[in-house]
């Protein structure tokens, strides 16, 4: 028999062995199957970052057709739940409870000196303890009231504006975050059920000492770690399939790209995702160090430093350096793109070269580490 039939053999018995293994481990089907769908779930009905209906309390001292037109503005928002009143005073508590967002007051001489041809002022007065709210409240208010004041203006016209701007969302026309943070919480799923399911399991086999046991063998550290990784990349790219069902028939997200390019950058993430994995649990060898560790050094970055939530470009210049090593930088742009732009081959192929280059690293480590000795 020659050496690469040898080599041929004793892989294929390895991976046959550790596929018995994962179909047999409960706590397996937990990571890969159960997990990721709790964390769909969360992702998909219970994150959003979108700004809508916002509770306001609107206070119009001076109650005339106008104003009552402009307060018709605000209750016809989509962006702000309106409460009316006439004194502010009775917002304030509200504001202190966080039950309201912000206070509007239209005050009682706007009337007076709107048909004066003055520009009456409007106060807005915002809870500054959450500054993204606040934010949003304030341009949303100055936004209600142009949008009114260009509107009564038109209707004063006796002709057309010369000028009609008419504005196109590209991609993404609702402008519903689910759709792009679904597609990104499928990469957090990725890097779970790679980095962790691989270095847990490779952990408990050091612990019980069934990997000295193969160690003793003819197997080289090379056969050892591709046996490991083999059954552990379908079953990855296995969830993968089952949360872009899910994102596309339960959230209904669309679904614009290719499955070659799916599956192309989903086998290009797993790679360094079980690498750093197998390098967690050969360095550690204890189930519960691996867990932590690829919390640390693959969830929290995954779900911090890859721009999931957080823009990277607002981050500090030594921050942005450090998201250059984490993977799934790279897959979530991208997974975005297939979702909701297509096919982007040129971004696709940077994205697949850098990761395969980040697995390389991790491989030839996790290798180095796993040297053919017992003990």
């Amino acid at each position: 028999m020659s050496a690469s039939s040898g080599r041929l053999r004793r892989l294929s018995a390895l991976v046959r062995k550790e596929s018995f293994q994962a179909i047999r481990d409960p706590s397996s089907i937990l990571i890969a199957f159960v997990l990721p769908l709790i964390l769909l779930f969360l992702f998909g009905y219970g994150v959003s970052l979108d700004t809508t209906r916002t509770r306001i309390g609107l206070v119009t001292e001076g109650m005339t057709p106008l104003t009552q037109d402009l307060s018709a503005s605000f209750q016809a928002s989509r962006y702000f739940d309106v409460a009316i009143g006439r004194d502010r005073r009775l917002f304030e508590e509200d504001l202190v409870l966080g039950k309201l967002r912000g206070i509007v007051v239209i005050p009682a001489d706007f009337t007076t000196r709107y048909t004066a041809g003055n520009r009456p002022g409007i106060q807005v007065i915002v809870d500054g303890s959450e500054p993204n709210t606040a934010n949003f409240v304030q341009n949303y208010a100055q936004g209600t009231v142009a949008n009114w004041e260009r509107q009564r203006q038109a209707d004063v016209a006796s002709h057309s504006p010369a000028i009609s701007v008419e504005q196109r969302f590209w991609f993404n026309p609702e402008l519903t975050s689910r759709n792009f943070l679904v597609p990104g919480s499928i990469a957090i799923v990725m890097t779970l059920v790679g980095t962790l399911l691989t270095s847990l399991v490779v952990a408990r086999e050091w612990e019980r000492g069934t990997m000295e046991a193969m160690m003793a063998t003819r197997v080289t550290a090379v056969e050892l770690l591709a046996g490991k990784i083999l059954p552990y990349f379908l079953l990855g790219l296995t969830s993968m399939t089952l949360c872009v069902l899910l994102a596309v028939f339960l959230f209904g997200v669309p679904f614009r790209g290719s499955v070659a390019a799916l599956y192309a950058l989903s086998a290009a993430f797993l790679i360094p995702a079980l690498g750093q994995g197998l390098l967690i649990s050969t360095a550690t060898k204890n189930q519960f160090l691996a867990s932590q560790l690829a919390l640390i050094s693959a969830f929290l970055p995954a779900f911090l430093l890859s721009g999931f939530l957080f823009e990277i470009n607002s981050m500090p210049v030594v921050i942005q350096w450090i998201t250059f090593i984490v993977p799934a930088r790279y897959l979530i742009p991208s997974l975005q793109t297939v979702f909701l732009a297509g096919d982007i081959w040129p971004m696709f192929g940077r994205a697949i070269s850098v990761m395969l280059t980040i697995g390389a690293i991790m491989f030839v480590l996790a290798a180095r580490s796993t040297r053919k000795r017992i003990g």
